[in-house]
């Protein structure tokens, strides 16, 4: 498994929260595991999103990269940075 991390700094009214419509999106690229959104003190969010397999990761940053520049766009968003990783350990506590 795969994610790719977006950083981002949101208007100070704003926690920039994805909508549902930008959460179908993603979910809905090939591969797409599951996305998380975190929201921080000093006014700075983090997206994660999993992903499958190294081809789908790849085969996603075009149209990851266009949702990310129109949700930014929308929710007064500044992208700070962009990032993948390889997921070493995943677990939830249930």
């Amino acid at each position: 498994m795969l994610a790719r991390v977006s950083t981002y700094r949101p208007s100070p009214d704003n926690t920039g929260a994805p909508t549902e419509e930008t959460i179908n999106r993603v979910l809905g690229l090939p591969g797409c595991k599951g996305i998380y959104y975190l929201f921080g003190d000093a006014q700075k969010s983090m997206s994660i999103t999993l992903w499958d397999s190294q081809t789908s990761l790849d085969d996603s940053r075009q149209a990851a990269d266009k949702i990310r520049s129109e949700t930014s766009a929308e929710q007064h968003l500044q992208v700070l940075d962009v990032e993948e990783f390889e997921v070493l350990t995943r677990e939830i506590k249930g």
